[in-house]
């Protein structure tokens, strides 16, 4: 395992997502490059659960959930926790109108490779370090929080 893949693997992520067949892929995905993936889950009650519980470094979320949760009152939680969220959404408008909940959104469909280099990019401003490109799909929500991070 590389140096890069072992800082990585100290970084945990929860994936939100309805949709089984996208969050497994985002999984593996995310597992291969290096990163820490904690259970599926699909409902607000579920996520919460985890999160308290695990406290991921980063959260990526559907605005969409199983029955009628919603992402964004999901993402509230979520930061109330000190947990940053990343919204995945095909509702692009409603992603980019939570500034005040999340740090980014990607788009749906998104390309695997791309969403890693923006969980990479996020973590990486959580951090401190800004020294990495800022992907083209990814939307910086609240870039407050990014700057206002401490140097790692």
């Amino acid at each position: 395992m590389t140096a890069a893949k072992d800082s990585k693997t100290t970084q945990t992520l929860m994936i939100v997502e309805d949709e089984v067949l996208v969050a497994t892929l985002l999984r593996d995905e995310l597992q291969e490059a290096g990163y820490k993936v904690l259970d599926l889950t699909d409902r607000h009650s579920e996520a919460l659960e985890v999160a308290k519980a695990e406290k991921p470094h980063l959260a990526l979320v559907n605005i969409r959930l199983a029955g009628r949760d919603d992402g964004i009152e999901l993402s509230e939680h979520l930061k109330a926790l000190g947990i940053p969220v990343l919204l995945i959404s095909g509702q692009v408008s409603r992603a980019s109108s939570a500034k005040t909940v999340a740090i980014g959104s990607m788009p749906k469909p998104y390309d695997a490779a791309d969403m890693v280099l923006a969980v990479t990019y996020l973590l990486a401003r959580l951090k401190g370090d800004d020294s990495l490109p800022r992907p083209d799909q990814l939307e910086v929500l609240d870039e407050d929080s990014l700057d206002l991070a401490p140097a790692a």
